[in-house]
């Protein structure tokens, strides 16, 4: 029988490879977000930088608010953000057919607690 002297590395990059292939299938659906929203197109919108943390707001069709993925009402959004410094910026995304009455709201109570880096996200337009 012959002597193995060396380690078959085929069987391991093979893995790897698979490996490599699921987390960036996952990686892009954690990275659109667990909120179900259609945005709306703008042909000027810009890719956010990701650099540090942002908080994020979610109006979906059924004009239900949810912040960091838990659904809050307009009322319990003001307490939700005492947590945050109003430095900490914020991404607002909300579905193109929710009510405005909504979209006001939520800015309203950001107003409110004076959080000013407020970024709207839209998709790009063809």
């Amino acid at each position: 029988m012959k002597r193995f002297d060396q380690i078959n590395m085929i069987p391991f990059i093979d893995i790897m490879l698979v490996l490599l292939a699921i987390v960036l299938t996952t990686a892009s659906f954690i990275s659109q977000g667990l909120i179900p929203v259609d945005l709306p197109k703008a042909e000027q919108s810009q890719q956010a930088s990701s650099d540090e943390k942002v908080l994020e707001i979610a109006i979906n069709a059924q004009n239900q608010i949810f912040f960091e993925g838990n659904l809050v009402t307009a009322a319990d959004l003001g307490g939700k953000l005492d947590a945050h410094l109003n430095t900490t910026p914020v991404q607002l995304r909300v579905d193109k057919v929710a009510a405005f009455e909504h979209f006001i709201s939520v800015v309203d109570v950001l107003k409110a607690k004076q959080f000013e880096q407020l970024s709207i996200q839209t998709e790009q337009a063809p």
